[in-house]
């Protein structure tokens, strides 16, 4: 009974940063759906920039490859922020199992998690900024 209990804790303990994840699962799918249309987007103006060179074109694909390499690098950060999630949660059925004191090492790879998605989230504010450009140019 008393390793029903500890292993119950345990899977308490790994309940908030699993919820996390499937957080992280969202953000990375729309950034993700983000970085597709960019890239639909590109291919379109690389085809009408074949046929007539206008300024305007050759602009807004600039625009579009400096939005891409921002949303690639907050998939990036992001993607580690979830691995370092999901090694959180491995540890923390390994410390229960090996019965070693890895509070310290759980508390660093939080704030690495953490530290990561905050840098993913910063890029993809970035890319989103950057996104609004297009509408002032269009509204010139």
């Amino acid at each position: 009974m008393e390793d029903f209990v500890e292993i119950s804790a345990v899977i308490q303990m790994a309940v908030a940063p699993a919820f996390l994840l499937t957080g992280l699962g969202a953000i990375l799918s729309v950034m993700a759906n983000r970085l597709s249309r960019i890239v639909d987007r590109h291919r379109v103006l690389r085809e009408v920039k074949k046929l007539s060179i206008a300024k305007k074109t050759v602009t807004e694909l600039s625009l579009l490859k400096c939005r891409a390499k921002w949303t690639h690098w907050a998939i990036a950060f992001t993607t580690i922020s979830a691995l370092l999630i999901s090694l959180l949660i491995a540890m923390i059925f390994i410390a229960t199992e090996v019965f070693v004191d890895l509070d310290t090492y759980l508390a660093g790879l939080f704030i690495a998690a953490m530290a990561g998605l905050i840098v993913g989230l910063l890029c993809f504010l970035r890319e989103v900024h950057l996104s609004k450009g297009v509408i002032n140019d269009y509204e010139s």
